[in-house]
């Protein structure tokens, strides 16, 4: 739901493209958490020779999305690759490594090796070979796997949010890169998110955030996990590189018909209400008018 991953992204080159890099980081951490931020990533570099003394990594390359810093290192122990995520949010780390840790029996989920929350720092294994889904054309048996495995009943961590605030939250962004929010979708969102079993919730599972792992195996990375309505993950499955109501009808029905327990309607009204943030704005197709009309 927030464009594709871009965590993978190597940070060798010249010292002019190395120092671009940074700086273009450091707009999208600044979008994300204000020009507050700065501060932190200017102290990134102690902090990465800090973590990788404790951890004992040696830095290949960078990269980073929205919410993270993100680098590729080699550790000392074994040699195997690994990655240090950094975010300047300690509670998005510390939600993040409670969610992973329920997870850490599904090979469909990224391991997490270690963390330190406080620090912002998560330690995970590298995935291989760790192609980015997006753009890898559809591959439905796959995806209705993936959705289907992080149904696997766990025990929720406490002090997640609640999937409300997850959508309170997309909505906000959304706002502020001057995207056009509908109060009928505000409310809609609201209700659906107030429904159901609290149950755990990826939060952020568009195909930007699953790699290609080993024997085709897809695996999810990135979550911003929360507490309500499964169906919530399956809202930008639902609408990759569809252009057209009937697409929407035939893609929902196989969706729903590999995912345990996902309900048509659900997904569907999810869909309309979150298309502030599932569509680019400006779009104009026959999907998006369905999408965006008022219904009742």
């Amino acid at each position: 739901m927030t464009g594709a991953r871009t965590d993978l992204e190597a940070g060798t080159g010249t010292e002019g493209e190395a120092e671009a890099a940074e700086a273009a980081a450091a707009a999208r951490l600044v979008r994300r958490f204000g020009p507050g931020v700065l501060g932190w990533h200017r102290e990134l570099p102690g902090l990465v020779t800090e973590l990788s003394r404790r951890w004992g990594l040696r830095v290949l390359d960078a990269g980073g999305g929205g919410t993270a810093r993100v680098y590729r290192c080699v550790r000392a122990a074994d040699g195997a690759t690994v990655r240090l995520k950094l975010t300047p949010d300690p509670l998005i780390a510390r939600q993040e490594a409670a969610a992973l840790r329920c997870w850490a029996a599904l090979p469909s989920v990224v391991t997490l090796l270690a963390d330190d929350p406080d620090a912002g720092a998560l330690l995970l294994a590298e995935v291989e070979p760790g192609t980015l889904l997006h753009g890898a054309g559809p591959r439905p048996a796959e995806v209705g796997a993936l959705l289907a495995g992080l149904r696997t009943p766990v025990e929720p961590p406490a002090g997640l949010p609640r999937l409300a605030e997850r959508t309170a939250l997309l909505f906000d962004l959304a706002r502020r890169r001057d995207v056009a929010v509908p109060e009928r979708c505000v409310r809609a969102a609201a209700e659906l998110a107030g429904d159901g079993p609290a149950a755990l919730v990826h939060g952020d599972l568009h195909p930007g955030n699953v790699l290609i792992g080993p024997g085709g195996r897809l695996v999810a990375i990135d979550p911003r996990p929360c507490l309500g309505d499964q169906d919530f993950d399956l809202v930008d499955w639902a609408v990759d590189g569809v252009t057209d109501p009937a697409g929407l009808t035939a893609r929902i029905e196989e969706l729903t018909a590999v995912v345990p327990d996902a309900r048509p309607d659900r997904l569907l009204a999810w869909c309309r209400a979150l298309a502030p943030v599932l569509l680019t704005p400006g779009r104009d197709d026959p999907l998006a008018r369905h999408l965006t009309l008022p219904t009742g």
